[in-house]
């Protein structure tokens, strides 16, 4: 299993703003129903206005590659470019 953990840095007073415009273009329900897609959600953090936090897991690293390449992941990436100043992400798999 492979888990993501992406770290959103929004601009100042952006993350409600990036938050809605995700879900207005569906991103999480179209990747939640892909191929290989086990868990794929956001949080606030209580510490960091600026900050929303995407957990991904998916069955294995062919499965979240393919994500890679679909529309609603280039959507995201240019909501990204809008909103945010960077992301940090941290990649964990574990072989079971």
């Amino acid at each position: 299993m492979l888990t993501w953990l992406v770290t959103y840095h929004c601009k100042p007073g952006a993350r409600e703003a990036f938050r809605e415009a995700i879900a207005e273009a569906g991103i999480r329900e179209v990747s939640k129903g892909e191929t290989g897609n086990l868990a794929y959600d956001y949080y606030l953090s209580d510490t960091d206005p600026d900050a929303l936090l995407l957990v991904e897991r998916w069955t294995d690293s062919n499965a979240q590659a393919a994500h890679t390449w679909t529309d609603s992941f280039a959507r995201l990436q240019e909501l990204k470019a809008e909103y945010c100043d960077n992301v940090e992400i941290d990649k964990y798999e574990r072989n079971d």
